[in-house]
């Protein structure tokens, strides 16, 4: 039952919470998934287009904007189209249904005789028609979703255009070309302020002192102190920039203590820590099981991850203004509601008297500096009232104080027997927790879930770290492998007391589990003396992890070699997982070369993907190619590095990412499948790229990528072999 099963359809079951029918004619869809560049919008829109029959290019998609969005907590984990796109798809059946029936009754005819086509509902018998603003004169469309209305069949949602032309809303392609697409770094309504904020030299200082002719000194900018929090404010923006470096040079900070500089590896081993056993179904609460003892072939290896950066090329910013008793923040979170909530419990305000509207940013893809932006913006607006408040972080403020990606450690072991069969598969994970998010029911005050009510004079003390034993939560996030072994061990262990800021990273735990178990499946094919495609074919006992699987393989034109080593000094590396064991398919399939510079070359990408049914082709290629590009990226360069004293990689710099010049050629294929349930995609290629990235000839750790010389390009056909069902 979608009524139960689809969270954000049980908490609004109504169509005007996601459809109105405007009296011009045009239809507004309303969405709780924010836009961040994943074309969110362009695919709810699609769905109203077609199940209702209207142009697309009379589609409007609302502002997410809280009191007028449907509540849909975070726009994360690969969640928008089986939640909003499911329940858009259902609500515009239902208004589909009682537009005809008001046609009908207006018309005199049978509702059987009509027919739905670009806004219109035309009687087959008279030929009279009546458009959609007509019938919602006077009565709008109030009534509640229908869980049984039809959806239109797949071939009829096919007529519908699948490239969609650009809209000037939200977000589209042109817009962030030209520059007429505003961002929240733009918003400069009229009496703005520009604000900074100073920072102390490390997560454990606290300001000793400020002289206290300071304020004088800023040439009018206006200093904002509460405990070791310091932020300015000023009508130009670079008068703030220079009265935040006067600040900056000005304060005095203590240091209780420093941050623990041992090597992570020995910390996530050492530190305490709560272990739990992993089941497909749940982690229970049982005995963590012992490994058994060596067989006699055994095969173990250790994977490791480094902390790592959101990395958002933007840095993050926020507009708020407090004035009336009431605060709006404009801000490119990805929680409208959760941070609302979170902004009243901190600042003592009724949540009716906070609204949240989401503004493009940079694309998070994960829990970045963007809620804390908002709140420090919050911050100041309320010392100032009446003024907005537009605040920005600066290059060094994101990559030294934005909850990183945890560091991990795997340790994989696996029995096999003569035939070099996996009889036995033991996985176990290190890790911090990965939701250090503001949310809904999350333990003690959400104060502690921020950055700057931690220097209050009040200050707010971190969250408890608490075991996440929801199904493929955080650190256990595809730690079950996607293969039919008769016997697996899955252990997952919560380490405490590491060194830095952490929270949710695209795919949390995925991206390095996929990684770990993949990168050993290559192990242990070598040891059998097979290839590895072939040895994952023999190993999978799923029909769609298998299609992608051969579909990337044949598009690669993989060849098999026994001991899948170099060929002409490149190599080659195949992976394959599904996302959270429950959402999209992907197997990807690398090419790569490492030069006499010990740099690693990526040469070409083929990668298969199967979402369900797909909607807006072009949306689902780009995030699909944008996890790989990214993936890549943590697989071959990044790594946060501090000492004692903080964060060190606080430019690009010393925080180096993948660019341009060094993305390979990459193919995408599709596996379309009209009338399946809609997938979450925009994960799903993280884990596979990272252990396809990581050719058993081609990868050393550290190593930076030179240029390609191929263009990037994209196919969205569905591959010729798996033929996907249809109904």
């Amino acid at each position: 039952d979608p009524m139960t099963t689809n969270p954000s359809l049980a908490a609004h079951p109504r169509v005007e919470d996601w459809i109105a029918v405007r009296p011009d004619g045009r239809v507004e869809v309303r969405t709780g998934k924010v836009e961040i560049g994943q074309r969110i919008t362009t695919a709810v829109a699609l769905i109203a287009a077609r199940e209702l029959g209207a142009p697309f290019d009379r589609i409007v998609t609302a502002p997410a904007r809280t009191g007028l969005s449907p509540d849909e907590g975070y726009t994360s984990g690969s969640n928008s189209m089986e939640q909003s796109g499911r329940a858009v798809r259902l609500a515009a059946a239902t208004a589909r249904r009682e537009l005809v029936a008001r046609a009908a009754r207006r018309l005199r005819v049978d509702p059987s005789t009509l027919e739905v086509r670009e806004g219109l509902v035309r009687s087959r018998e008279t030929n009279r028609t009546l458009g959609f603003g007509e019938l919602v004169e006077g009565a709008p469309l109030v009534l509640p979703v229908d869980p049984d209305a039809a959806p239109l069949a797949a071939a009829a949602r096919e007529e519908a255009p699948r490239s969609p032309r650009p809209r000037p809303e939200p977000l589209h392609l042109r817009g962030l070309v030209t520059g007429t697409l505003r961002f929240v770094h733009d918003l400069q309504p009229e009496g703005a302020l520009h604000a900074r904020v100073v920072r102390p030299p490390h997560y454990h200082a606290a300001l000793a002192s400020l002289p206290d002719d300071l304020e004088a000194g800023l040439e009018g900018a206006r200093l904002v102190r509460d405990g070791s929090f310091l932020a300015v404010a000023a009508e130009d923006e670079h008068h703030a920039l220079r009265a935040a470096a006067r600040v900056a040079a000005a304060a005095r900070w203590s240091a209780p203590r420093r941050l623990d500089d041992r090597p992570i590896a020995r910390q996530l081993l050492g530190n305490r820590r709560e272990s739990f056993p992993v089941r497909e179904r749940r982690p229970r609460d049982e005995p963590v099981p012992e490994p058994p003892p060596d067989a006699p072939r055994t095969v173990r290896a250790v994977y490791e991850r480094p902390y790592q950066m959101h990395g958002s090329l933007a840095p993050s910013a926020a507009l708020a203004r407090f004035a009336g008793g009431r605060l709006t923040v404009w801000t490119h979170s990805q929680g409208i509601y959760p941070l609302r909530a979170a902004l009243a419990e901190i600042l003592g305000l009724d949540p009716g008297a906070v609204d949240v509207e989401h503004a493009p940013g940079a694309g998070c893809y994960g829990h970045n500096g963007s809620d804390d932006a908002a709140l420090e913006a919050a911050l100041v607006a309320r010392a100032i009232p009446g003024r907005p408040v537009l605040l920005k972080w600066s290059r060094e403020d994101e990559h030294a104080w934005e909850p990183y990606g945890p560091a991990m450690r795997m340790e994989l072991a696996a029995h096999l027997d003569d035939g070099g069969d996996v009889r036995f598969w033991s996985h176990e994970t290190w890790s911090d927790t990965h939701v250090v998010r503001a949310r809904p029911g999350a333990a003690g005050p959400q104060a502690g879930r921020f950055l700057a009510p931690r220097y209050l004079a009040d200050p707010a003390p971190e969250p408890p770290r608490a075991p996440n034993l929801t199904v493929h939560g955080g650190i256990h996030r595809n730690a079950a492998p996607p293969y039919a072994f008769p016997e697996t061990r899955i252990v997952k262990h919560l380490v405490h007391d590491l060194p830095l800021r952490v929270s949710a990273l695209r795919t949390l735990g995925a991206y390095a589990n996929v990684f770990a178990a993949e990168s050993f499946l290559d192990e242990l094919a070598h040891t059998a003396g097979a290839d590895p495609l072939d040895y994952r074919r023999r190993c999978l006992a799923d029909t769609r992890t298998r299609a992608v699987l051969d579909a990337a393989a044949e598009r690669f034109g993989w060849t098999a070699r026994a001991d899948g080593g170099p060929a002409g000094g490149v190599g080659r590396g195949i992976a394959v997982a599904r996302y959270k064991n429950t959402k999209s398919y992907c197997a990807v399939a690398v090419e790569a070369r490492v030069g006499e510079d010990a740099a690693v070359r990526l040469l070409r990408a083929v990668i298969a993907a199967d979402a369900g049914e797909v909607v807006d082709p072009d949306g689902l290629a780009a995030q699909i190619e944008g996890g790989f590009v990214q993936a890549a990226s943590w697989t071959l360069l990044e790594a946060v590095a501090w000492n004692r004293d903080g964060i060190t990689s606080r430019d690009w710099e010393s925080y180096p990412i993948l660019r341009f010049g060094a993305v390979p050629e990459i193919e995408t294929v599709l596996v379309d499948r009209p009338g399946a349930p809609f997938l979450g995609a925009g994960e799903a290629s993280c884990g596979p790229t990272g252990a396809a990235s990581r050719t058993r000839s081609s990868t050393r750790p550290g190593c930076a990528p030179a240029a390609s010389p191929s263009p990037r390009k994209t196919s969205a056909r569905p591959p010729p072999n798996p033929d996907p069902p249809r109904r």
